[in-house]
């Protein structure tokens, strides 16, 4: 009888740690041409294998997705610089459809500054957040019990310049929760800073931090940022230099000192005409970091060192396509998908789980201007 009792113990176990078979994958896109919206497939887990996406929902621009930690509402930004007459972009909530991954639209709310060009939301679902990078400004809404968005409890505009041609004014372009959630980065590319807030998890409030933000060199653009999942280090990855500064991030306080700046190039290249970057993702085990460079069209990976957490350059992979705007890694690490907005193409890669380093599954998905890829958990 024990022996029957610890096997059927064994098979709950390895069944419970064994994952998703499936995972729903979601694809935002800029409208216009081939692309309507918001685009949806699947991923087999065992094979890699990604079905035909089909359209989810029709939404003006709906460039960065937010999924709601309960999997029923998908958030997403409309990048525009007017909304409804107003010199606003929108967020949008929608509510999924379990069984067909199809979007209902729930509401929308003004994102209070133009062009808003990615989305966050909480642990717990309660406030939404999103950059606006025309207006230079970042804003908070609250969402109700049916994952609907109310009024907005902060709206922080920039101020200042930096010293690049494309740094006349702010450009709030990502804002991210640090892992304990009480701090809020703001990576804003047109002052060369990563601003950092506190945040008033009952309240939606957004205050600026005692260390207020941390500075990158001038004229590298900060865009996108990634803490490693234990939170003490964060990454910010630099548009206009093609860099990626790593800092020890004071979970007391929220500040980030720099411990280091690295290329996101190979060795002894240089950021030419027409090269920039985009995205930055850390592996869920804390042990990679991932960033996507355009015009050179490939995915950098590095590895991170525990104590000290720099960065040392892996490997650099041919995104087999045009402008890799986006990608992400899928909540189990096994898989990256690089989304090519200039080639109407998804590249799927299987992850290398000691090196890091990422094999190509053969696999291209056509997607119309993709430009944010985001999981979804099946059973």
């Amino acid at each position: 009888m024990l022996r029957t009792a610890l096997l059927v113990l064994c098979l709950l176990v390895s069944t419970a740690c064994a994952g998703p078979t499936t995972q729903r994958v979601y694809f935002g896109t800029y409208t216009g041409g081939d692309s309507k919206g918001i685009y949806v497939a699947e991923l087999d887990m065992k094979t890699g294998k990604v079905g035909e996406p089909r359209l989810a929902a029709e939404l003006k621009n709906p460039s960065f997705l937010a999924l709601h930690p309960n999997g029923k509402v998908l958030y997403a930004v409309s990048e525009v610089s007017t909304l409804d007459g107003q010199k606003t972009g929108g967020v949008s909530a929608l509510s999924i459809d379990a069984k067909t991954g199809e979007l209902t639209l729930l509401n929308q709310q003004p994102s209070g500054g133009g062009g808003p060009c990615h989305v966050a939301i909480d642990s717990k679902g309660r406030h939404v957040f999103a950059a606006n990078y025309g207006g230079g400004s970042l804003i908070a809404l609250p969402v109700d019990k049916s994952g609907k968005l109310g009024e907005a409890t902060s709206f922080i505009q920039h101020e200042g310049s930096s010293v690049h041609a494309r740094q006349k004014a702010p450009h709030a372009h990502a804002v991210n929760l640090d892992p304990s959630e009480r701090y809020l980065v703001c990576s804003d590319l047109g002052l060369d800073k990563v601003m950092i807030y506190n945040y008033d998890g009952k309240t939606g409030k957004l205050t600026p931090a005692k260390s207020p933000f941390a500075k990158t060199a001038p004229a590298a653009g900060p865009r996108h940022f990634a803490y490693r999942p234990d939170g003490k280090f964060g990454y910010v990855i630099n548009e206009l230099n093609c860099t990626v500064t790593a800092f020890a991030h004071d979970a007391s306080t929220g500040a980030l000192t720099e411990v280091q700046t690295i290329s996101t190039l190979p060795e002894g290249e240089s950021v030419q005409r027409g090269y920039s970057t985009a995205e930055i993702f850390a592996h869920p085990t804390g042990k990679f970091l991932y960033g996507s460079n355009r015009g050179h069209d490939t995915i950098v990976v590095y590895a991170i060192d525990q104590k000290s957490g720099k960065l040392t350059l892996v490997s650099h992979h041919s995104t087999q396509g045009k402008t890799p705007r986006n990608f992400n890694l899928d909540p189990t690490g096994q898989f990256l998908l690089a989304g090519n907005q200039n080639s109407g193409t998804v590249a799927v890669y299987r992850i290398d789980q000691t090196t890091g380093s990422l094999t190509p599954t053969g696999q291209l998905v056509n997607v119309p201007r993709p430009v944010c890829v985001v999981f979804l958990p099946l059973d």
